[in-house]
């Protein structure tokens, strides 16, 4: 297997996503856990909390391949993504995209590619996302932007002004 050091994706058990990126954490990995607050609420309060933007999902930068068989050691990990049998490599750009991303957005809605409604193709000319392709989707009335990170087969969704897009 030729490796290449980089940003993989693990997948985790349903809920695991914290206590996974805290034990790889403690092991001197790499991590990134994207996340994003929302209000939850129950019969008698609210409360913001922070939860994982990619459900089930945990970045791991890995230097060598036995970081990788190390990294599937740990409880709760139960592989990492592949397509087409090949590990899929986020690109430090992609990462980058989504800290910003996060930075300038709040509530943020994920869909899977395969989610959506087939829309409009756009580009967008300003923001974290300048040159990135985009869809355009109708939800609820509004007009919402599906800015697509390839490489995760996932889609960011927030609002973006029409004169954003060429």
């Amino acid at each position: 297997m030729n490796f290449i050091k980089g940003w993989y994706v693990i997948y985790t058990k349903s809920r695991f996503e914290k206590k996974i990126a805290q034990k790889l954490a403690e092991q001197d990995f790499k991590i990134y856990l994207p996340v994003d607050v929302v209000i939850s609420k129950w019969s008698d309060r609210k409360k913001k909390v922070e939860k994982p933007l990619f459900s089930s999902y945990v970045f791991v930068y890995l230097e060598t391949i036995k970081d990788y068989f190390k990294a599937l050691t740990v409880d709760g990990v139960v592989l990492f993504i592949k397509f087409g049998g090949r590990l899929v490599r986020v690109l430090d750009e992609e990462i980058n995209c989504i800290k910003i991303f996060l930075s300038q957005y709040s509530e943020v809605e994920l869909k899977g590619i395969h989610d959506l409604n087939i829309g409009e193709r756009k580009i967008i000319t300003s923001g974290p996302f300048e040159s990135y392709p985009c869809e355009i989707l109708k939800i609820n009335n509004k007009q919402k932007i599906c800015v697509k990170i390839d490489s995760l087969q996932q889609s960011l969704i927030a609002e973006i002004h029409p004169y954003h897009l060429i």
